[in-house]
């Protein structure tokens, strides 16, 4: 079985946030696959259902950005569920709006919500998919990435959304070497002086 967790924050301050990446992701490939993310276990709403013949179960973690792992950890111990079967989506503003970029493994970077998830699975050879939502323009990282998606980012993160629900059917379907290939995009951005 696949765990697909997208990272985000719960409530409707936070819907349309680009922290919120991860949950919108969810969202979508929900809708694309016909699943429904509507039950509440593990501190995370959640959906299972069949992707490429795989089961799969998506999962929402309802506690917070910086508690992610907390939620995970549950998971991932009820379904005793292989590193390699744990699928992470969350923003990066270290990537252009709208890059997509897949990997395999690695750290946290400066995302608290990934730190969290490494922390409390005492690992990070997880696969994930990081959302780009470019540099903050100067506000504070903290205030930008909570904050709404303007109209200028949204029609490029909207088109981002729904290549990265692909790239998961991929992974599933074809392997992450395959959709590493067929969806990685964008280059990382400089990092602004107060980032």
């Amino acid at each position: 079985m696949y765990v697909i967790a997208g990272l985000g924050n719960p409530g409707k301050e936070y819907e349309k946030t680009r922290h919120n990446m991860g949950f919108l992701v969810v969202d979508r490939l929900a809708e694309k696959c016909g699943i429904k993310v509507n039950k509440l276990k593990h501190k995370a709403l959640t959906g299972d259902g069949r992707i490429g013949g795989e089961k799969v179960l998506l999962v929402k973690p309802q506690t917070y950005m910086n508690l992610s792992g907390e939620s995970l950890r549950e998971v991932v111990r009820y379904y005793d569920v292989e590193m390699s079967d744990l699928i992470v989506i969350y923003d990066d503003f270290d990537l252009e709006t709208g890059a997509l970029r897949i990997r395999k493994k690695g750290s946290a970077g400066s995302h608290n919500g990934m730190k969290s998830v490494i922390y409390q699975l005492q690992s990070d050879e997880f696969p994930r998919v990081r959302i780009g939502i470019g540099a903050s323009g100067g506000l504070d990282w903290k205030d930008f990435v909570t904050g709404r998606i303007s109209s200028a980012e949204a029609d490029v993160l909207a088109e981002t959304l729904d290549k990265a629900a692909d790239a998961i059917i991929s992974i599933i379907e074809d392997g992450i070497d395959v959709a590493m290939n067929r969806f990685n995009t964008g280059k990382k951005k400089k990092r602004e002086e107060n980032d």
